[in-house]
This record gives structure tokens, C-alpha cells and sequence, in this order.
């Protein structure tokens, strides 16, 4: 059952921030300690990617299963869940010296992030309407800021603490988050837990086109953030950077992702046809991974920088197209869920293709080449994803519901 109560508030919106900061250092800060935990764990390229990949893939299975979960746990029940979760695995880590406890912690911070990033989505849209895509925009923001206080943080504290404290040291922040969240959400507006299967909220997304295009797409993006956050400090410091530089351009890509992510959340309401900010975020993020390949030493900052800011539009964008499509937050919600289901699973794939083909090749090249040549593929879908088929996709699902569609 929705609670109805009064409308959101800026501390609401600072315990969603809080939350979002916390979803992605725990994955992000894997990159820089890769020699550590390379030595010390005894954990090859496939290995180090299996830290990436994992969590990924928990993601993608926490949001199939989001209207289970929202029946079982309600938004902020289920919320508050994950947040706590992410606290316990990361403590974990003190004792994670070796691949097991690193794969086993590595899984339930993900299955935390899953439910965080399944259930969230509707929470935003039932409680800040109108201002749903500027709040997902900021949510995105705090997720990839989280990436590069991770990252950037990362070699850092593993010089004053270790890396196996380095790892844990994030369980302190998502304690606080989870605190923070459980005052902040008294009296919002959430879903509550139910007893009642589902039923005309139970749709069967899979046989509309449109929602293969939109998994697909944030897959693709999804997987270009990951592959990024995972693999470019390792990727320079195989071509001779120090530890130092390597770990400063991977803070560069993530502070740039965050700044135009941010930027996003002020500006998006400019533009209510999103094809022109998708196509450029496209370019500009095969731009970047072409880079790489052909003068990755002579301009290393600008290389980074582009990626930034193509990631740093393509990953909140991808969302909030998504979120366009539907009015009803839990449908909305659920929607959001199925994509991001299928597109964490595509997304998980990358970086685990990554170290296989660094341990084949020793060479990243061959990764940077497909994910840019997915990146200008997914123009096809981008130029189709107009405010007027958001209509034609309402009126598939109606038909969908009331059993008048064929199958796509």
C-alpha cells in the first residue's frame, strides 16, 4: 500500500544522494589496487575482473526480481535493506584476503546495490513527480561521484591503512547513509510491503520492442561505465605510468562523469527531446575508447575527459529515457527494473570480457575497439527514442494488458 503523506523535502533528496554516493566506491576502488590484490590475493586479470563483473551481475538479477522484492521488503523497507547490506560487506573485507572471501563480499555488495537500484527508481518518481528526471539525474550524479571519490581515494588509503582496510573503509559511510536514510524517509510517500501477488502490475514487458531497444541501450552505456572504472588505471599502467598517474586519470574520467552528470540534473529540463544529448553522449564516448587505441600517451587527460562527459550524460540518460515512458511510479518503477535487469546482466559482461582478453592479448586494445564500435551502433536506437513514440509505447502496453498485442 502507498503511504501518502506530505511532499518530499531537500533532506529526503540529500538521504537519496547519500545513498547513490555509496553504490559504486566499493566496485571503484578495485581498479587502483589491482597489484595488491593481484599479489597478495593471488588473483589474475579474469580474477580482478570477476570483482567488477559480480557485483554487476547481482545488480542485473536484484532488478528482475524488483516487484518481488518491493512486495516483500516495500520501497523503504527494502532500501533501508540493501543501504545496510552494502555497510556489512564491505566490513567483510577486513578479513577477505584471498579470492574466496573477495568473491563472496564482492557478490553481497552487490546484491545490496540491487536493491537500492531496483526500488529506488519508483521511490523517486512517487515522491518528487514532476521533478523525477532532475532527482535521477542527481541520483546518477552521486553514483558516479561515489566512482571517483572510490577511485581517487583508493591508493591513497592504501598507503595509510592497507588495501584490505581501504576495502572495509566504505562500510563506514554506507552505515551512516542508511541512518541518514531511515530518519530522512519518515512520512515520504512509498510502496509498501503486500501480501497480494501482482497482477496488472505484473506485465510481461519482454514482448514490446521498444523495451529490448532501452535494455540494450543501458547496457551499453552501463557497460561502457563499468569497463572504464574497471580497466583504465590498470590499462596505464601497463603502458609504463606510475601507480600515482594512472589512479590520477581514472579520478579525472570519474570527477568528469560526476561535473556533467551534475550538470545534467540543472539542464535537463531543456531538453524534453533527449536524441540530441543521447547521439552525443554516443560520439563522444567511441571518440574516447578510439583514442585509447590509436595515441593513448599523447593526450591521456583529453582521452579520459571525453569519456567523462559521454559516460557522465549516456549512464543517467539511459535511466531517465526509460523513466519517460511511463506515469505511474510503481509501473514506472518496474519498467525501469526490467531494462536495467537485462542491461546490468549485458553490462556485467564487458569488464569480464575485459580480462580475458588482457590475459590473452595482454593488450586492452581489442575491448576499447568493441565497445566503440557498440557505441556508434547504438546511434540506430538512439534516433528512434523521440517523445512521440513514448505514446505508441503506452498504447502497445495497454494492449498489453488487456491481451491485444502480438508478441514483438
Amino acid at each position: 500500500m502507498t503511504q501518502h503523506t506530505k511532499p518530499a523535502g531537500i533532506l529526503l533528496l540529500l538521504a537519496i544522494l547519500l545513498l547513490s554516493l555509496n553504490l559504486r566506491p566499493a566496485i571503484a576502488a578495485i581498479g587502483p589496487l589491482i597489484q595488491s590484490i593481484s599479489h597478495d590475493a593471488g588473483v589474475r586479470s579474469v580474477g580482478i575482473s570477476l570483482l567488477t563483473t559480480i557485483p554487476v551481475l547481482m545488480m542485473g538479477l536484484g532488478a528482475i526480481y524488483a516487484a518481488r522484492i518491493r512486495q516483500a521488503l516495500g520501497e523503504r523497507g527494502g532500501i533501508t535493506a540493501g543501504s545496510a547490506l552494502i555497510a556489512v560487506a564491505c566490513l567483510m573485507r577486513l578479513w577477505a584476503d584471498d579470492r574466496n572471501g573477495l568473491f563472496l563480499s564482492a557478490a553481497l555488495v552487490g546484491l545490496g546495490i540491487a536493491v537500492i537500484q531496483a526500488l529506488l527508481p519508483g521511490f523517486i518518481k512517487r515522491n518528487f513527480g514532476a521533478r523525477t528526471s532532475s532527482v535521477i539525474a542527481l541520483y546518477s550524479t552521486g553514483i558516479v561521484a561515489g566512482a571517483a571519490i572510490g577511485s581517487g581515494t583508493a591508493s591513497w588509503l592504501e598507503d595509510q591503512l592497507g588495501w584490505l582496510s581501504t576495502l572495509a573503509s566504505w562500510s563506514l559511510p554506507a552505515a551512516l547513509a542508511t541512518v541518514f536514510w531511515l530518519l530522512a524517509s519518515l512520512g515520504s510517500q512509498h510502496e509498501g510491503r503486500s501480501n497480494v501477488q501482482a497482477t496488472t502490475r505484473s506485465v510481461p514487458f519482454w514482448r514490446i520492442g521498444r523495451c529490448w531497444s532501452l535494455l540494450l541501450f543501458f547496457g551499453i552505456g552501463t557497460g561502457a561505465f563499468m569497463l572504464a572504472m574497471a580497466w583504465i588505471s590498470p590499462f596505464y599502467i601497463g603502458l609504463g605510468l606510475g601507480k600515482a598517474t594512472a589512479g590520477l586519470l581514472l579520478s579525472v574520467l570519474t570527477v568528469v562523469e560526476a561535473l556533467t552528470a551534475l550538470w545534467l540534473s540543472f539542464a535537463i529540463g531543456r531538453f524534453p527531446d533527449r536524441r540530441g544529448l543521447l547521439v552525443t553522449s554516443l560520439l563522444l564516448v567511441a571518440a574516447g575508447f578510439l583514442l585509447l587505441i590509436v595515441a593513448p600517451l599523447l593526450a591521456p587527460y583529453f582521452a579520459v575527459s571525453l569519456l567523462g562527459v559521454g559516460i557522465g550524460i549516456l549512464f543517467p540518460l539511459s535511466i531517465i529515457v526509460a523513466m519517460d515512458h511511463l506515469k505511474d511510479p510503481t509501473l514506472a518503477g518496474n519498467f525501469t527494473a526490467f531494462v536495467q535487469g537485462g542491461g546490468f546482466i549485458i553490462a556485467s559482461l564487458v569488464p569480464l570480457t575485459a580480462g580475458s582478453l588482457r590475459d590473452v592479448f595482454n593488450d586492452l586494445s581489442y575491448i576499447w575497439l568493441l565497445m566503440s564500435i557498440a557505441s556508434l551502433g547504438m546511434l540506430v536506437l538512439a534516433v528512434r527514442f523521440s517523445p512521440a513514440s513514448y505514446q505508441q509505447f503506452q498504447q502497445d502496453l495497454a494492449e498489453l494488458q488487456t491481451g491485444e498485442l502480438k508478441p514483438a
